[in-house]
């Protein structure tokens, strides 16, 4: 059914329940466009219920059932009115908390639940939603073993969606026989939302196809596992997924759990090389079962949820033609109800309301793209990418000093080399800040002063032909936008916010669950440079990009990195630059030798999404014009311009 037809059936419906029996011959009230707070969250029916995922993933002869703790609204049920659904599974409840202020689930002296983290339940609940928060598989009070997005994790979130549209078997304690049941008060829509894993959670049980989930809204979220550990055979943390099992898995799991953990190590070698774990853990490859519509929302400097998650996500789902919507963010690992609050509430809740409910609010026809231009400044775009946006191959040339290069669209002669040696101790920014220096670390290629701005928006590539003087190699590409702005400063505590001490209430409270929360304000810093994309591999990964091999000393090999996705505008005056090196410290571990590296200019091409595309690249390095805004910044971005209104991981989405 239509998004349209979806909203006329579910007005027509509500309108029924709620005209007075004399009132059937006066004219019909308009239909509801917004939910609004007409129930008691104070009287809410809060309880629990284990549903049983079918799955025995601790090997002990029965059924895993995981815990959901549920609250709803009691008028809703006494006048035989059914409510949707609005759902976040994560295994942080117990063990780390969610949100910036890491909010626990809390239970009464009777196991009954009392705090919800986060402020789903105080704002929703009084709207006419229930609010369903999931412990994943074992974790908090649920059965099973966590195993970092696969098949028990997903079907165990899964499994409560398939219970809520009366496909699965609930209980009302977690050993016991008697059934508590969701079809007399869930009309069985579900949206699901979560940050970081629980938002990964939500990817990939919408990648099932499950009937029911309506809308999920995953932030800063996962959609292969394996590119949360590697970048094409470059490992980025130094342990894998057994070390975050061990860490969310509750006391009694991490006993029971020992053989999951085993197949952990051993299907996630730390050489790199895919395997059927990460298979299994690899939602892209599913995207085409999605049915539900997706609103993402991402850090475009999320360096622990890397943008790329993200790009590969959106371009999947644009391929299958699904309904979306996307929030692209200067900060890092944080959620936007930290970052742009008002306008985040008031955003979610239309889009509950058309998805969940069906109130033809016109949201989905509203633009795709928010897109944070500058610290609280956002831009919005009809579609993402936006129209006209179009690959431009961009080639590196030699320059007047050794690892100082020219960018541009003519190919480099053959036979023009540039050469480093791999420093593990300097990154990105080291790099970018010595971009016009001869350094051996670095080949760095830059645009001479742009006269027009420049936008690239979309996911690019680097092809890379480089010669190693050693048997391992690790490559990183860099895109940097060279002059000085004004950024959220995603490298500090925070990733670019800063938590304040007064606090604004977002829906109705009760004594032990307040809707209030602190506020945060932009955190920023002054650059000479910015970072606008990055990615890495493995050299060793040119043949194949699932499966490594030694290299030959002195021998050329050609691979392809993904860069991540991003949308920056390059001001008019700033330059454009391509940067290749090494190991990029604290971003991806280096290769077992020091290699030097030897680039073929004329073989080495960086496809860029501009838009524009290479006309518009051609336009902005023109050499002689003087440099100028295309066009006025409140509008040259977007649509509209509204007003300001390691050794060890980190957690995905723990910390905040």
């Amino acid at each position: 059914m239509s998004s349209r037809a979806l909203a006329v059936a579910a007005a027509s419906a509500l309108m029924a329940v709620l005209v007075p029996a004399g009132g059937a011959h006066s004219a019909q009230p308009p239909a509801p466009r917004e939910s609004t707070p007409v129930y008691s969250y104070d009287n809410a029916v809060r309880e629990s219920v284990w549903v049983d995922t079918g799955l025995d993933g601790d090997g002990d002869g029965r059924t895993d059932r995981v815990a959901a703790d549920i609250i709803r609204p009691r008028e809703a049920a006494q006048r035989g009115r059914r409510v949707p659904v609005i759902m976040d599974a994560s295994p942080y409840y117990s063990c780390c908390g969610r949100g910036n202020e890491s909010q626990k689930k809390t239970y009464d002296a009777n196991g009954n639940p009392v705090q919800f983290p986060l402020y789903y339940d105080n704002y929703f609940v009084p709207r006419g939603y229930a609010f369903v928060a999931v412990d994943l598989a074992g974790t908090n009070h649920s059965d099973g073993c966590v195993d970092v997005g696969g098949r028990s994790d997903i079907l165990s979130a899964k499994a409560v969606v398939d219970w809520l549209n009366g496909r699965a078997r609930g209980y009302t304690t977690r050993t016991g026989t008697t059934r508590a049941r969701a079809t007399g008060w869930s009309t069985g829509a579900t949206g699901m939302i979560g940050k970081s894993w629980d938002g990964t959670i939500a990817n990939g049980v919408a990648a099932t196809g499950v009937d029911g989930l309506k809308t999920v809204v995953p932030i800063a979220a996962i959609s292969s596992w394996y590119d949360y550990y590697f970048a094409q055979g470059a490992p980025l943390y130094g342990s894998g997924p057994d070390w975050l099992s061990n860490y969310v898995n509750s006391p009694d799991a991490r006993t029971r759990c020992q053989a999951v953990q085993r197949r952990l190590v051993d299907g996630a070698p730390r050489t790199g090389d895919w395997t059927g774990l990460w298979t299994e853990r690899d939602y892209v490859r599913a995207a085409s079962n999605v049915k539900a519509s997706v609103f993402a929302v991402h850090g475009m400097q999320d360096l622990n949820v890397r943008a790329k998650h993200f790009g590969q996500w959106w371009d999947a789902l644009a391929a299958r033609g699904v309904e979306r919507k996307v929030w692209l963010s200067q900060t890092g690992h944080v959620d936007p109800f930290d970052f742009r609050r008002a306008t985040w509430v008031r955003t979610l809740h239309r889009w509950f309301d058309h998805y969940l409910l069906g109130y033809d609010n016109g949201i989905e026809r509203e633009p795709m793209a928010d897109i944070e231009r500058a610290p609280d400044r956002w831009t919005t775009d009809r579609t993402w990418p936006p129209t006209g946006t179009a690959t431009a191959a961009l080639r590196p040339g030699k320059g007047s000093a050794p690892g100082v290069g020219t960018l541009g669209l003519a190919p480099a002669p053959a036979g023009a080399t540039e050469t480093f040696t791999d420093d593990p101790s300097l990154s990105e920014l080291d790099w970018a800040a010595r971009v016009d220096a001869p350094t051996p670390e670095k080949a760095g290629f830059v645009t001479r002063p742009l006269t027009t701005d420049l936008r690239v928006s979309g996911s690019a590539t680097v092809t890379v032909t480089a010669t190693p003087s050693t048997t391992s190699a690790h490559l990183s590409a860099v895109l940097v936008d060279l002059g000085p702005d004004t950024i959220r400063d995603y490298a500090a505590p925070g990733e670019g916010i800063t938590t304040l001490t007064e606090r604004t209430c977002w829906g109705a409270s009760t004594t032990g669950d307040s809707s209030c929360f602190k506020e945060t304000r932009a955190r920023t810093t002054d650059v000479d440079f910015t970072v606008v994309s990055r990615g890495w591999a493995d050299l060793g990964t040119w043949a194949d990009p699932h499966q490594g091999r030694p290299l030959t000393p002195g021998t050329p090999y050609t691979l392809t990195l993904d860069l991540h996705a991003t949308d920056h505008v390059v001001p008019a005056g700033h330059r454009l630059a391509l940067i290749i090196g090494g190991t990029d410290e604290d971003l991806i571990d280096p290769p077992s030798s020091t290699p030097t590296l030897t680039l073929d200019l004329a073989r080495t091409t960086a496809h860029v999404p501009v838009v524009g595309g290479a006309p518009a690249y051609a336009r902005a390095t023109l050499p002689g014009a003087t440099a100028r805004s295309a066009t006025p910044p409140a509008a040259r971005d977007g649509v509209t311009a509204p007003r300001p209104a390691r050794t060890t991981p980190p957690l995905p989405g723990a910390a905040r």
